[in-house]
């Protein structure tokens, strides 16, 4: 059962990780999927040839969702290209981890514009087409870390924090017209990026997880589609904990 089948979603930051993990089930689900990328040109176009081998509409848009006109105006460009757009996940994201006493403004300052403000201004760039439609469903990635904090992460924590409240206010903000603002908190999750870490300090984070495992990017993707799907329809301003239990 496709559950996603006649929707448009935008997907940002969808080259790789959790992204692109999210990009891939969405199309297996049907979806039409405009999604972005900042530097991974090469990997962008790998996976858009890839998802278009599914049967549905796949596009991707170099665009910094950190930039509030880049933001209006690849909107702007989607609804032209596909003619609307039912699903919002906001997923780009950065890390620049150092303790407080040796982390600088500017690092300070780049995670919150990368994680947090990409957040507004993707949200208030489709707010007007989802407020004409009277429908729509917005996807906001946060983190286990911005529920529980983390040593060394005080700028990522801030900004994944900062989207679980924004996200709350925009469920009360736009429910009426049946719009809906959801939060997912990954836990640990292996991409790439995780490959690159010690194996024993994996083995770690795996052992203190009660499933006794790192999540998948699917893990994560599965929890979107849900939350993109008619089978959602009545949840909104809620944070879902996809980390094995983590925080149990």
């Amino acid at each position: 059962m496709k559950l996603l089948e006649g929707k448009t979603a935008i997907i940002t930051g969808a080259s790789r990780g959790i992204g692109r993990g999210i990009a891939r089930v969405f199309a297996e689900h049907g979806a039409d999927l405009a999604f972005t990328f900042s530097n991974s040109a090469t990997a962008a176009e790998v996976l858009e040839k890839e998802l278009g081998l599914l049967g549905t509409k796949v596009k991707s848009y170099q665009s910094n969702a950190a930039d509030f006109e880049a933001a209006q105006q690849l909107v702007a460009d989607v609804l032209e290209d596909f003619g609307k757009i039912d699903i919002l996940v906001n997923n780009a994201g950065i890390t620049k981890d150092n303790l407080l006493m040796r982390m600088g403004e500017e690092d300070f300052d780049k995670v919150i514009e990368v994680n947090l403000k990409s957040v507004f201004n993707m949200t208030k760039a489709v707010q007007r087409t989802m407020l004409k439609q009277r429908k729509g469903s917005i996807i906001n990635m946060s983190s286990v870390v911005g529920v529980k904090g983390n040593a060394g992460q005080t700028n990522y924590a801030a900004s994944k924090a900062g989207i679980i409240g924004f996200s709350k206010s925009v469920a009360l903000e736009l429910g009426s017209r049946n719009i809906r603002s959801n939060v997912i908190a990954p836990g640990f999750i292996e991409t790439e990026m995780t490959d690159k870490l010690d194996p024993e300090i994996v083995a770690q984070w795996r052992a203190g997880i009660p499933l006794k495992r790192g999540g998948s990017p699917e893990d994560i993707a599965n929890a979107c589609v849900f939350l993109a799907s008619e089978l959602s329809a009545y949840i909104t301003g809620q944070t879902l904990h996809v980390d094995g239990g983590m925080l149990t």
